[in-house]
């Protein structure tokens, strides 16, 4: 081999490696950028993140052309290098370019990219999108080929690939992003909550939010006139259900406006008001309604309110409005709402907790994670779990905690002492407002 034809072989090893390096910064940055931030800034009119992100939804294509490419010039590279290692230093030569090739890919093709364009993956993927097109282009029918004789390949081996097999749920996808920014300090604890909320609507039902029938506030339809009004203005709620004959016959919502439009064109004399006149429908759904359907539901029908009934058509309890946003946004008060304390921390690091306090509203409160599948209230978790109804100062623990009895009335858990084991007991931060599943009858 001549002096020139050694340094061109030379040059063309560092060209490879450059190659090598591209392929694999490429690769890194495609696989890393957000299918997000591509999608708004192509809304924005930059066309390379357009072709980024039509890049990505053929993600496998794209992969398998970056390998092959990546594969080609790092053979190559060796082989020239091993070429140029045996003319100088003989057949020592060989084991010398294995030492340094495999030094240089590492550092230089491997390792230097995919950290740089780790760093920056969206700005990375943009300034190679155009090159990456062109090599995809031409090795496409290669890697179309490639991915049939693997999927053959795996189907032999009872693996077989889907399309979707790659495609997360969006809102996995979105939960994970959410936990990660959490964790990383780019979200606070109520941004978390509130975007952890909203993903929820699709997961819970009216049962899990509503407010059961024994803290329902309702009017008997049948009282004096007068006593139906003071009732009605007293009450901190703005819509009321009306019975008649028996509790659970619900004949329609008065609303707090409507009386007060009815009693100011009567001119305040409540005995020429026909309450059957003022009072709107009755609005009845069943418990196994998603919130994501019931808040459009609500938007639908212009309504706030509704009664919640069970597949027996009994009523269970009623939803409103508010109730279905109090889940993204947290607990709403006003200035009409009678809060009760239903969480008081304690200074050993225990929490009192009323049995009747939601477990979501609890874990928000507190940032734990206790499980809610199987109950809706702290008194129901601890019932499901010890598959009874307990005593006071029973003590039991699961799921990470220790759960002490403290009230019962009849068989109802009223109150219990929840104290985080091992790590976990620690000081609890101060808690905002975590009032039990009280009455919220009252629209905005």
């Amino acid at each position: 081999m001549t002096d020139l034809t050694l340094w061109l072989a030379i040059a063309a090893i560092i060209v490879l490696l450059f190659l090598s390096g591209f392929f694999s910064g490429s690769e890194t940055a495609l696989t890393a950028a957000s299918r997000a931030r591509m999608h708004q800034m192509e809304k924005s009119g930059d066309k390379r993140a357009g072709l980024v992100a039509r890049l990505i939804a053929a993600r496998e294509r794209l992969i398998g052309a970056l390998l092959l490419g990546n594969n080609l010039v790092n053979i190559l590279a060796s082989a020239l290098a091993t070429t140029v290692f045996l003319n100088l230093f003989g057949e020592a030569g060989v084991a010398l370019a294995t030492l340094v090739m495999t030094a240089l890919v590492l550092v230089f093709s491997e390792v230097m990219p995919k950290t740089w364009a780790i760093s920056n993956p969206e700005r990375f993927a943009l300034a190679v999108a155009p090159i990456v097109r062109v090599v995809v282009a031409i090795f496409g029918p290669i890697v179309a080929g490639v991915e049939v004789i693997v999927r053959l390949m795996l189907r032999l081996v009872g693996v077989d690939v889907h399309d979707e097999t790659w495609v997360l749920s969006a809102h996995e996808e979105l939960r994970g992003a959410v936990d990660l920014q959490h964790k990383e300090g780019g979200l606070v604890k109520a941004e978390r909550d509130r975007i952890g909320g909203l993903l929820d609507l699709a997961e819970l039902e009216v049962s899990d939010v509503m407010v059961h029938r024994t803290n329902m506030v309702a009017l008997n339809a049948d009282d004096d006139l007068p006593k139906l009004v003071d009732a009605a203005l007293a009450s901190p709620y703005t819509r009321l259900p009306l019975w008649r004959g028996e509790t659970d016959n619900f004949v329609g919502v008065l609303h707090a406006k409507d009386l007060l439009r009815a009693l100011h064109a009567a001119g305040g004399d409540s005995e020429k008001l026909d309450i059957e006149q003022i009072i709107t429908p009755t609005w009845f759904v069943p418990d196994t309604t998603s919130l994501q359907d019931q808040l459009n539901a609500f938007l639908r029908h212009k309504s706030h309110f509704a009664l919640v009934v069970d597949e027996y058509g009994e009523v269970m309890g009623l939803v409103t409005l508010e109730d279905i946003l109090e889940e993204i946004v947290g607990e709403i008060a006003d200035e009409h709402d009678v809060e009760l304390e239903g969480v008081r921390p304690q200074a050993d690091g225990s929490v009192v907790v009323d049995g009747s306090v939601p477990i979501r509203d609890l874990n928000r409160a507190t940032d734990w994670s206790l499980p809610d599948e199987e109950a809706t209230t702290i008194a129901g978790l601890v019932i499901h779990e010890a598959r009874m109804i307990p005593d006071e100062r029973q003590i039991f623990t699961f799921h990470g905690f220790r759960f002490t009895v403290l009230r019962r009335e009849r068989n109802r858990v009223t109150r219990l002492r929840i104290m985080p084991l091992g790590q976990q007991a620690r000081q609890v931060p101060p808690l905002s407002v975590v009032p039990p599943q009280t009455p919220t009858v009252a629209g905005s």
